[in-house]
């Protein structure tokens, strides 16, 4: 597949690097030539530096034969401008576009983006995708990662593995034995830095970070078996009221369960603003490291403080302080990856990764067959893959056990009709059914093959 990136920033760079390490033919387009000279010498990728709404550009691109752009560049007018050149003078099919303004996604004018207006074939939103990202932090507090897959009847869950958890140094299919109606498998385990999909007769050690596909229905028990306890949010004081802060304020005021919002914004500006378009949040202007503004916004009697603002060293400050203020679950919004191993020695309880979010959702739109959803688990370490079984797959027809499946890869749950079920050797894969796998990087390619189809679903 022939793929044009325009945008060589984080997100960009990650989707690259995703793409052209599964052998695809990739070309990065970005008007900073740095970023260009970066991506063409840490990937394999060609690099064109010009700006990607100029169709000269995008000719030396090679959009002429292109299969898909996805422009990820930092301003929404040139990403839509850019799908608008590549559906009109190149005839791109496949046109994915980052969207952060607001005001682009009202549902009112979903018209836009129509074929003969604008046609831009999948619009992602970072602010959205954060925004449910941490409100499935704080659907589960004691994991430190978390993703819905299956229509939301199944949950990955990220448990860090302490001293007094119940089971450590229990061998994995021990616990299928002593579990037997836990809907729930240890998929991925990270060990002293290293991310590996666990072997039956692996253990699970003090310090190990679990990743566990459960039933929503079992989360709960699952959590209890892990030693965590699974408490309510009902007061949330959110450090950040930009579009990020503003996106989750809106979120929780419009939950089903009522949850109190308090929102810290040092800029006036924007703090005005944010008080004029929340209903219920209250809104208070000054630093979120202020320990007597935290403690005006009742941080110690919070269930949880979300640090959302643009610099990643602010939240984590935030989050430190707001700890020291006697808050039970704090996280931090990070961007930089190589910040994450200060979570631990900080006391921080959970992080948002905005890259990982967004290149999650550009990958459900890239990957071959019938693939419903994408989450990309740490550094691009790993990922899991939900895609619906078709036909034309190795899979249908065949036992769970009697699959090829390479040693990075696990099932982490079944759909079969509207019931999710826990996957077992006997279990037969049928045309139709929904099935979600985690795999290692270095075997998403294998994973594709084993979801082949015809390029008319693609």
């Amino acid at each position: 597949m022939k793929v044009i990136i325009c945008g060589a920033g984080q997100v960009g760079w990650q989707i690259a690097r995703h793409l052209s390490g599964e052998l695809n033919d990739v070309t990065v387009v970005d008007n900073n030539p740095d970023l260009v000279r970066r991506a063409t010498e840490t990937l394999d990728v060609q690099g064109i530096s010009g700006f990607a709404s100029y169709p000269d550009v995008l000719d030396r691109a090679g959009a002429k034969d292109a299969d898909m752009i996805i422009a990820a560049t930092h301003s929404d007018e040139v990403n839509m401008v850019t799908c608008q050149v590549a559906h009109s003078v190149f005839g791109i099919q496949r046109k994915i576009a980052r969207l952060r303004s607001q005001s682009y996604l009202t549902a009112i004018y979903s018209d836009l983006y129509r074929r003969d207006h604008l046609p831009i074939d999948v619009v992602i939103s970072p602010e959205r995708e954060v925004a449910a990202a941490a409100m499935r932090r704080l659907s589960v507090p004691a994991a430190f990662d978390t993703e819905l897959f299956m229509d939301d009847d199944a949950q990955l869950l990220g448990i860090s593995v302490d001293e007094d958890c119940p089971i450590v140094n229990t061998p994995l299919r021990q616990l299928t034995d002593l579990f037997s109606t836990l809907r729930t498998i240890v998929v991925g385990i990270r060990r002293e830095g290293s991310l590996f999909a666990p072997e039956p007769g692996d253990q699970i050690f003090t310090g190990d970070e679990c990743y566990v596909f459960s039933h929503v229905d079992d989360v709960e028990r699952t959590m209890e078996i892990f030693g965590k306890k699974h408490g309510k949010q009902d007061r949330v004081v959110i450090v950040g009221g930009g579009n990020v802060g503003l996106e989750v304020a809106s979120t929780l005021e419009q939950h089903k369960t009522r949850i109190r919002a308090k929102v810290i914004e040092r800029d006036r500006k924007c703090a005005e603003m944010a008080a004029e378009a929340l209903e219920r949040t209250i809104v208070l202007n000054g630093d979120g490291l202020d320990a007597s503004l935290l403690s005006e916004a009742g941080i110690s009697r919070a269930d949880a403080m979300l640090a959302v603002t643009d610099d990643d060293k602010t939240n984590l400050l935030a989050a430190v302080r707001a700890k020291a203020e006697g808050c039970p679950l704090a996280i931090a919004l990070i961007n930089d990856p190589t910040l994450v191993p200060l979570m631990t020695p900080l006391g921080i309880d959970a992080y948002i990764n905005p890259r990982a979010t967004t290149v999650s959702s550009i990958l459900r739109h890239i990957r071959h067959g019938r693939v419903r959803q994408v989450y990309s688990i740490g550094d691009a370490e790993a990922e899991v893959i939900e895609a619906e079984v078709l036909s034309t797959s190795p899979m249908a027809g065949q036992k769970l056990r009697d699959i090829d499946f390479p040693e990075g890869v696990l099932v982490g749950a079944l759909r079969k009709g509207d019931e999710v079920v826990r996957p077992s050797g006997g279990l037969r894969i049928e045309e139709g059914d929904t099935i979600a796998l985690f795999a290692m990087a270095k075997d998403v390619p294998e994973v594709e093959r084993l979801m082949q189809v015809s390029i008319d679903f693609f």
